[in-house]
C-alpha cells in the first residue's frame, strides 16, 4: 500500500472503526487482526470475505447462544518453540490441546457445503490432530499439572516424595510433642523453604537442630531440628528429580507438537480468518447494516441509499447522541466528478467520509450501515485530502499542504490517456474544500483545472466548496454533477441533508436578515451582487429547491395516501373475514337448533307408536303407522339439513426458483434460492439468512399452501450377500450391533474395537444421550482411526442421537 494511501486511511479515521470491529471478536489474536483491519487484495477476495461475514451471520443467529471461540487461544509462540526444539510449559501445551478440541467443534457446526460453501470450503483441509490432543490431555491435568500417568518414573518419584513427606511430617509432630515445653508456639512453620520450629530464646541450645531465622523481637529462634534434615535434604533431592522427571514429558509433548507445525500454523490461520469474520458479521448486525454488492466493472454505477456514517452511527448507539442523518449517493456510469456545496457545517465533509468509508468497508467484507441493497464498484484506491476540525487528530491543513497532497494523489492515478474500464479497479478521490486558503480567483481556477484533470484519471471525485463557478461545470460537461446540503434560514441551523443535482446557494444575507442587520447594509450588499448575477442564480437555485421540496411533500403524501389505502384494504379484509366467521358461526347455531328440534320431535313420536302399539284398538293401530311415517319423514328432514363435511380442493401450488414465500415461523417473506430433489425441502433467503425449511414450513403471499409431492414408491432390489462381494447388507443385525451403555469411555472403545475387527460392513454402537460425554469421547476416538470413514447418528427407528453408525473405509 503506499503512502498516500495510508494517509487516506488515516484521514478517514479507519484505525477507529477497526477498533470498534475489534470489540465483537473472540481471541485475542482476532482482536488484534480486527484492529488492523486488512483490505483485500482483490475483487475476489472481498467477495469471499463478503460471503464469510453472511455465512457466520447466519449460523450466528441460528446457534444458541451464538458460535463462541472459547478455548481458542493463540498458539504462534508456542508452535515456533516446539519447531525449534525448545520445551513449552504445560499450560502452553494444554493450551495446544485446547484450541484442538475448538477447532474440531467448530468445524462440526460450520461444515455444511450447501448453506456455507465459502466457510465449508476454508474448514474441509482444516487437520484437529485427535492423537495429539488425546496424548497431552492423558499427560497434562486441566490445572496445567504434569499427570503422574504421564510417565511411569514421574509417578514412582511422586509417590516417594509423598512418602518422605509423610514422614517429615510425623517426625516434627513427635518434636511438637516432646519439646513443647521449649516452644514458642505449637505450629510447624517454614523458612527457606525448609520446616522449623519456634523456640524460646534462652532455650534453643536444648533442641538440637539448625537455626533459619528470628523473630523481630529476639525473643523466638526458628530451629529445623537436627532429626528432620537428613529427610529434607533427600525431599530436596527428590523434588529436583521430579521437575527433571517432567521437564522430559514436556520435551517429548512439544516434540510431538513441533512435528506438526504445518498443520497447527494453517488451523491458526484459519481460526483466526473465522474469528475476524464473526466480528465483522456481529458488527454489522449491531449497526443493522446489509451487504453490499461489489461490482467488478470500475465504471459500474455507484448506489447508496440512506448511507450512514459509521462511526457516528456508533456514537449514536452507545453514547446516546442525535440520530445520524442519510444521506443517498447515485452516480450513474457516466458521472466522474461531484461537487457539494453548502454552508459550513453542513455536512459535507460527513458526506465524503461516509463515501470513503463505505467503499473501504466494502472491501475489507464488511457490511455497510444502508437501506435496500448497496451497489459500487470495487475501489482499489481510496485516496483523500480532507483537513477538517471533525477529527481529533487532523489540524487544518494550509495551501501548501493541499497541494503536496493533491501532488502525491496525482501520482498514485493512472495517466489520462489510460482506460478507466481496463483498470484492476476503481479509483475513488475525495476532495475537502479544494482551492481554498488562496486567492478566490486563482483557487477557482486552479479547483477546475484540478476537476477536469482527475475526470480523465479517477472513476470518482466528490468534492466540496464554497466557489461558485464550480456549479457551470455540470452545464459544460456531462462527467460533472452538483449536490448540495441543505439550510433551513428559518432556524439558521444546517439540516444535515443531501441534495443530490442542486447546487448550493449562499445564505449569508438572508442570515444576516434574520439577525438583525441594518436594511440599508442588506439592500446595499444586494445591489451590489446583482451586475455579478448571484442575486438571479440564487433566485435560480432557490426555485429549484423550493421545486424539489414540493415534489417531495407530494412524494410523502402519496406514500401517505398508499399507506392508508394498504390499512383500509387490511381492515375490510378482517372485516370481511370477520362477517364470513360470523355468518358461519350463526348457520351453526341454526343448525344446531333445528337438529335438536328434529331429535326432540323423534323422541315424541317413538313414545306415541310405543304407546299405540301397546294398545288393543285398530284405529289406534293405524295411528301409530301414521305417527310411524311422521317420524320417518323427520329422520329425511335431519338428513337434508345436516352440513355436508368440508372438502377442499389443492391447488396444487408448488413454489419455484426465485419465488417470494413467507416462512410462517418468522411471519416475514424470502426468496426461495434451491429446491431438494424431493421437492420436501427447500433453501430461503430471508434478509441476511440463508434458512432451510420444509414444505409445509412456508406458503404464499397470498396464502397458498403449497402441495405435497407426489410420492414415488421405492423399489426394492434384495441382493443377496453375494452380490455385494461378501459384504453385508446396510441392515442393523445383533451381530452388528453394541451396547455400551454403562461403560466409561476406555471400556466402551474396547468393546467397539473387538466387534470393528470383524465387521464388513456398518456398525451400531448404543451409548445412550444421558449427559453426552460418552457420545464425545467416542466421536473423538472414532476420528483418529484411519481405517474409519465417518461416524453419523442412527436413524430415528434405530435409536436417533443416542446410537452412532460406523461406516470403515
Amino acid at each position: 500500500m503506499s503512502p498516500i494511501q495510508r494517509e487516506a486511511l488515516e484521514l478517514l479515521e479507519w484505525g477507529r472503526l477497526g477498533e470498534h470491529v475489534a470489540g465483537f471478536a473472540g481471541t485475542a489474536a482476532g482482536r488484534s487482526l480486527c484492529r488492523k483491519l486488512p483490505l483485500a487484495p482483490s475483487l475476489e477476495t472481498s467477495q469471499e470475505l463478503l460471503a464469510q461475514t453472511s455465512e457466520l451471520l447466519a449460523l450466528d443467529g441460528l446457534t444458541e447462544g451464538g458460535l463462541s471461540f472459547q478455548g481458542v487461544a493463540d498458539l504462534k509462540r508456542t508452535v515456533q518453540l516446539c519447531a525449534k526444539g525448545g520445551v513449552a510449559g504445560a499450560d502452553e501445551l494444554l493450551d495446544v490441546a485446547t484450541t484442538l478440541a475448538a477447532a474440531r467443534r467448530l468445524r462440526r457446526q460450520i461444515d455444511d457445503a450447501e448453506l456455507r460453501p465459502v466457510t465449508t470450503a476454508l474448514v474441509e483441509g482444516l487437520r484437529t490432530l485427535p492423537e495429539l490432543e488425546q496424548r497431552l490431555r492423558f499427560c497434562i491435568e486441566d490445572g496445567g499439572r504434569v499427570a503422574d500417568r504421564a510417565s511411569p518414573p514421574l509417578a514412582q518419584l511422586r509417590r516417594q516424595l509423598a512418602s518422605a513427606r509423610q514422614e517429615r511430617r510425623d517426625r516434627l509432630n513427635e518434636l511438637l510433642r516432646r519439646y513443647a515445653a521449649l516452644l514458642q508456639d505449637s505450629v510447624i512453620a517454614e523458612r527457606n523453604g525448609r520446616p522449623v520450629l519456634a523456640v524460646k530464646v534462652g532455650l534453643a541450645g536444648q533442641l538440637p537442630g539448625l537455626v533459619h531465622d528470628s523473630s523481630a523481637s529476639g525473643s523466638t529462634v526458628f530451629i529445623e531440628p537436627q532429626a528432620v534434615i537428613p529427610l529434607g535434604n533427600r525431599l530436596r533431592q527428590l523434588e529436583g528429580e521430579e521437575r527433571e522427571a517432567e521437564r522430559a514429558v514436556l520435551q517429548e509433548l512439544s516434540a510431538l507438537v513441533g512435528d506438526e507445525q504445518a498443520a497447527l500454523e494453517h488451523l491458526q490461520q484459519v481460526l483466526l480468518q473465522l474469528d475476524a469474520a464473526l466480528a465483522r458479521a456481529r458488527y454489522g448486525a449491531w449497526l443493522g447494516a446489509v451487504r453490499p454488492e461489489l461490482v467488478a466493472d470500475p465504471l459500474a454505477p455507484l448506489r447508496l441509499e440512506g448511507l450512514r456514517h459509521p462511526l457516528l452511527l456508533w456514537q449514536e448507539r452507545r453514547e446516546g447522541t442525535h440520530p445520524v442523518v442519510p444521506v443517498s449517493v447515485r452516480v450513474h456510469e457516466g458521472l466522474r466528478v461531484v461537487a457539494i456545496t453548502g454552508p459550513n457545517t453542513g455536512g459535507k465533509t460527513v458526506t465524503l467520509k461516509s463515501v470513503g468509508l463505505a467503499a473501504l468497508m466494502a472491501r475489507a467484507g464488511l457490511f455497510l450501515p444502508c437501506s435496500g441493497t448497496p451497489q459500487l464498484p470495487w475501489c482499489a484506491q481510496v485516496l483523500a485530502d480532507i483537513g477538517d476540525e471533525q477529527s481529533l487528530q487532523q489540524n487544518l491543513s494550509t495551501f501548501s499542504g493541499h497541494v503536496r497532497r493533491i501532488a502525491r494523489i496525482l501520482e498514485a492515478l493512472p495517466p489520462a490517456a489510460a482506460d478507466l474500464g481496463a483498470a484492476p479497479g476503481a479509483s475513488l478521490v475525495l476532495l475537502d474544500e479544494v482551492g481554498a486558503g488562496t486567492d478566490p480567483t486563482e483557487g477557482t481556477a486552479l479547483a477546475i483545472a484540478l476537476l477536469r484533470q482527475l475526470a480523465e484519471r479517477a472513476r470518482l471525485t466528490i468534492a466540496t466548496t464554497h466557489f461558485g463557478e464550480l456549479k457551470a461545470l455540470k452545464y459544460n460537461d456531462a462527467r460533472f454533477e452538483n449536490a448540495s446540503v441543505a439550510f433551513d434560514v428559518e432556524t439558521l441551523s444546517p439540516t444535515y441533508r443531501l441534495q443530490w443535482g442542486i447546487p448550493g446557494r449562499s445564505n449569508a444575507l438572508a442570515i444576516a436578515s434574520r439577525l438583525g442587520l441594518d436594511g440599508q447594509v442588506l439592500e446595499e450588499a444586494q445591489q451590489l451582487l446583482a451586475p455579478r448575477g448571484e442575486g438571479e442564480v440564487n433566485q435560480v437555485i432557490a426555485g429549484l429547491e423550493n421545486q424539489r421540496q414540493r415534489q417531495q411533500e407530494a412524494a410523502e403524501e402519496a406514500a401517505a395516501l398508499l399507506a392508508r389505502t394498504e390499512l383500509l384494504h387490511e381492515e375490510l379484509l378482517q372485516r370481511w373475514q370477520q362477517q364470513k366467521e360470523q355468518s358461519a358461526e350463526l348457520q351453526e347455531q341454526r343448525r344446531q337448533q333445528l337438529e335438536r328440534s328434529i331429535r326432540d320431535g323423534q323422541k315424541e313420536v317413538r313414545r306415541t307408536i310405543r304407546r299405540l302399539r301397546q294398545g288393543r284398538d285398530l284405529d289406534t293401530a293405524s295411528l301409530g303407522e301414521t305417527a310411524r311415517r311422521a317420524g320417518q319423514r323427520l329422520k329425511s328432514l335431519e338428513q337434508q339439513h345436516r352440513p355436508q363435511p368440508e372438502r377442499r380442493d389443492h391447488k396444487g401450488w408448488r413454489p419455484a426458483l426465485g419465488d417470494r414465500v413467507r416462512v410462517l415461523s418468522l411471519g416475514k417473506a424470502g426468496e426461495v434460492l434451491a429446491l431438494s430433489a424431493d421437492g420436501r425441502e427447500l433453501t430461503v433467503r430471508c434478509g441476511v439468512m440463508r434458512l432451510n425449511l420444509e414444505l409445509a414450513a412456508i406458503e404464499g403471499l397470498n396464502g397458498e399452501k403449497p402441495a405435497p409431492p407426489e410420492v414415488n414408491k421405492p423399489q426394492v432390489q434384495v441382493r443377496s450377500r453375494q452380490s455385494f462381494g461378501g459384504r453385508s447388507p446396510d441392515v442393523r443385525t445383533e451381530r452388528n450391533t453394541v451396547d455400551v451403555r454403562g461403560m466409561r469411555v476406555h471400556e466402551a472403545e474396547a468393546a467397539v474395537e473387538e466387534v470393528l475387527r470383524s465387521a464388513n460392513g456398518p456398525t451400531w454402537v448404543i451409548h445412550g444421550i444421558g449427559t453426552g460425554k460418552l457420545k464425545r469421547g467416542l466421536r473423538a476416538w472414532l476420528d483418529g482411526l484411519p481405517y474409519v470413514e465417518r461416524v453419523s447418528d442412527a436413524e430415528q427407528g434405530d435409536g436417533g442421537q443416542g446410537c452412532s453408525v460406523i461406516w470403515l473405509k
